[in-house]
C-alpha cells in the first residue's frame, strides 16, 4: 500500500503528517468467541525489543494492553530496529503481517478498545511515516508517492505468516528486473583489523580460494595509508585508493582474484565523508544542518542535487576503474543526522529525511540501470537500513555487525523473519566472533543465510589443517545441498523468541529436503533436545544425517513429524547441522 498525492494547486504544499494505511482489523462480540474475561489474553504483539547497534532482530511477542500502542524505530530512537510488526489473535488463530519499507523515521500503532464485561472489542492500526515539520514540501505540480507498507493476513501458524511474507517479498519486492542474479556467491573479505596490504590481500585471496571462497571484497580502509587502517572513517570521500599502499592500484589486487577465479568487491561509504577529505572545503553547501542550522562536517545533504550528482558519479567511476564485480555500500551515522532541516525548494525549510533517501535510493536504481553486471550489497554500520523500500535495489544485505555467539544467532533467527534468508548476510570468523563459542556454530549460523567467510588463520600463520577441514566441508555442504534450493526455500523459527536454544530450518517447498540447525545458547548444553521437521512429508521416507557424527539412517517422515530427532548439544554456544532428504 502506498499513496499518490498530486498538488493541483498553484501554491506549496507542506505535508507534516502521513499515515500511509489505517484503519479498524476487526472487532469481536465477546460472548460469541472469548472464553476469558482477561483482555490481555486475547492478541499479542510481536517485533524487536532493542533498536541499539548490534541488537538486531531480538523478537518479542508482547501481551497486547487495552489501550493505544506505539512502536518508533529511527525518529526518536535509533535505527537499527527493522520496522516488522505482527499481531496476532490468540483465540481464532489469525496474524496480521506489517512492514514499512523506509529507511527513517516508522511508527506503528494498535487501538485496542476493549473493556472486562464489555459486549465487544475493537482492533485498529496505523502505519505512519514520521519526521519533523514540514516533512515534505509538494510542488505546484509535483506528485508525491509515499514509502510502502506491505501488509497480510494469514491464518496458522507463525511461520505460515513469515513464508506467505516472503513469497510476497520475493515476487513483488526484490524480484527486480534490474537485479541480475548474484548466483548467491560466498563473499570473503578483510578490512582495517588486518594491514591490508598488497601482500597480505594475496594471501587472504589464496586463503579464501582453498576454503572455497568465490568473491573477495576489500572493506573499509583502502583508502588510508599503510598502517592507518583504522582511521578508515577519516578517509571517506576522497575514493581514491591509496597510493602507497597499492603502488600499481587497486586493480592490482583485482586482477588477482580474477586470476583465482573469484570476483572483487570494493566497499565504498557515499553519504559522509571524512577530515582528510577536502570536500567540505570546497563545497561547504552540501553538508547537511540539523534542526537548529549547524551545518555537519561529515553527513552530506543529498537533497541539492549536486550531491546525489557527484555521489553517483563518483561510485561510477570506482566501479569501472577497479574492476568492480560487487559493491558494498556502507552507511554510517546517526540517526538525528538525516532529520536536519534543509531549503529543498524556494526558501522554505523542510525536514530532509524524505527528500534525502528519495534521492539516495534513485541514485542506486539508477546505478543498477547503468551497471546491470555488478552485484549490490547493502551495509548500513550493520543493520541500520535493511527495509523493503531499499532493499529493491540490492541483492543482499548484512543484518548486523554483531557476529559473537550468542547474539549473533538470535540475530539470524530475527532477521530471517524479516527476508527471506538468501538475502541475509551472515559472517563466519572475523569481526571477533571467534572469541565466543564454537567453530562449527559460527559456521552453522551462516549456513542457513547468505554464506560470508573471514579468515581462520593470520597472513603469516600456518593454517590449523582441522579446522581447514571442517569449513571446507562445510562449504561443500553450502554448495552442493542448501544453496540449489535457498531461492526457493521456507524457513522455519522453531524457537521464535530464543531463550536457551534455537532451532532454524530451511525447506525445500517439494518437501523432498530441508536442513536444521540446532544451537545452544548460554546457560545451556548438554542436554538431549527433541526437533520435529516441519517442512517434510509424513508419507515420505528420509535420510537423516547428522553433521557432528557424520553418520546417517533412514526414518519415516511421519515419525519425524510425531517423534522427531534427538539431538545432543554438549554444550554451551555448541551445535548440530541435520541434512535430511528424501530416500528415493
Amino acid at each position: 500500500r502506498y499513496l499518490e498525492i498530486e498538488n493541483h494547486s498553484d501554491s506549496y504544499l507542506n505535508l507534516s503528517r502521513l499515515c500511509v494505511i489505517s484503519g479498524g482489523i476487526e472487532n469481536i462480540e465477546r460472548d460469541k468467541m472469548l472464553p476469558s474475561d482477561n483482555v490481555e489474553d486475547f492478541y499479542s504483539l510481536g517485533y524487536f525489543d532493542d533498536d541499539r547497534w548490534a541488537r538486531e532482530g531480538e523478537f518479542r511477542w508482547h501481551p497486547l494492553r487495552a489501550e493505544t500502542t506505539s512502536v518508533d524505530t529511527r525518529f526518536g530512537r535509533d535505527r537499527f530496529r527493522h520496522p516488522l510488526y505482527f499481531i496476532r489473535n490468540n483465540v481464532t488463530g489469525k496474524i496480521w503481517s506489517f512492514q514499512t519499507g523506509w529507511s527513517a523515521g516508522c511508527r506503528f500503532t494498535v487501538d485496542y478498545n476493549a473493556h472486562p464485561g464489555k459486549a465487544d472489542t475493537y482492533l485498529s492500526f496505523k502505519a505512519e511515516i514520521t519526521a519533523h515539520n514540514p516533512m515534505y514540501i509538494i510542488s505546484p505540480g509535483e506528485s508525491f508517492v509515499s514509502p510502502e507498507v506491505h501488509a497480510g493476513l494469514t491464518y496458522g501458524d507463525f511461520d505460515d505468516a513469515v513464508n506467505e511474507m516472503h513469497s510476497h517479498i520475493r515476487k513483488s519486492v526484490l524480484d527486480n528486473p534490474l537485479i541480475a542474479p548474484s548466483d548467491d556467491l560466498i563473499g570473503c573479505g578483510m578490512g582495517a583489523e588486518h594491514d591490508m596490504s598488497v601482500e597480505t590481500s594475496k594471501k587472504f585471496i589464496d586463503q579464501f580460494s582453498e576454503m572455497g571462497g568465490e568473491l573477495f571484497i576489500v572493506d573499509a580502509g583502502w583508502e588510508c595509508p599503510p598502517h592507518r587502517e583504522m582511521q578508515w572513517g577519516d578517509y571517506n570521500g576522497i575514493n581514491i585508493p591509496d597510493k602507497e599502499r597499492y603502488p600499481l592500484g587497486i586493480t592490482e589486487i583485482a586482477d588477482y582474484c580474477h586470476e583465482k577465479g573469484m570476483k572483487f568487491g570494493l566497499w565504498i561509504e557515499i553519504e559522509s565523508v571524512g577530515k582528510f577529505s577536502d570536500i567540505y572545503d570546497k563545497h561547504p553547501n552540501w553538508f547537511a544542518c540539523d534542526i537548529y542550522g549547524n551545518r555537519s562536517q561529515r553527513f552530506l545533504d543529498f537533497t541539492n542535487p549536486e550531491v546525489s550528482a557527484w555521489a553517483e558519479h563518483e561510485i561510477a567511476r570506482l566501479i569501472e576503474e577497479c574492476k568492480t564485480d560487487l559493491l558494498r555500500v556502507d552507511y554510517n551515522t546517526s540517526c538525528r543526522e538525516y532529520f536536519g532541516m534543509s531549503k529543498r525548494v524556494a526558501d522554505r525549510y523542510e525536514c530532509s529525511s524524505v527528500a534525502h533517501f528519495n534521492a539516495v535510493a534513485k541514485m542506486y536504481m539508477n546505478l543498477k540501470k547503468r551497471f546491470p553486471h555488478v552485484i549490490f550489497e547493502n551495509c548500513a554500520g550493520g543493520g541500520g537500513r535493511t527495509d523493503l523500500g531499499f532493499m529493491k535495489a540490492f541483492h543482499h544485505t548484512w543484518v548486523s555487525d554483531n557476529q559473537c555467539a550468542p547474539r549473533s544467532v538470535v540475530i539470524t533467527n530475527g532477521m530471517t523473519m524479516v527476508l527471506p534468508p538468501e538475502r541475509v548476510d551472515r559472517l563466519f570468523a572475523g569481526m571477533t566472533c571467534h572469541e565466543f563459542g564454537t567453530l562449527d556454530l559460527q559456521m552453522r549460523n551462516t549456513m542457513l543465510t547468505h554464506m560470508s567467510l573471514n579468515v581462520i588463520a593470520p597472513a603469516k600463520a600456518e593454517i590449523n589443517e582441522v579446522q581447514m577441514e571442517f569449513v571446507k566441508h562445510s562449504v561443500g555442504i553450502y554448495k552442493s545441498f542448501i544453496r540449489p534450493f535457498i531461492n526457493n526455500s521456507k524457513i522455519y523459527h522453531h524457537t521464535p523468541e530464543c531463550d536457551k536454544n534455537c532451532i532454524l530450518e530451511l525447506a525445500f517447498e517439494e518437501k523432498d529436503r530441508c536442513v536444521i540447525g540446532v544451537f545452544s545458547l548460554t546457560c545451556s548444553g548438554r542436554e538431549t533436545l527433541t526437533v520435529k521437521p516441519k517442512g517434510i512429508d509424513a508419507s515420505k521416507q528420509y535420510k537423516v544425517t547428522s553433521d557432528n557424527e557424520r553418520c546417517s539412517f533412514v526414518i519415516s517422515g511421519r515419525e519425524l513429524k510425531n517423534a522427531g530427532i534427538k539431538v545432543y548439544i554438549p554444550s554451551s554456544l555448541s551445535s548440530e547441522l541435520l541434512l535430511i532428504e528424501e530416500e528415493i
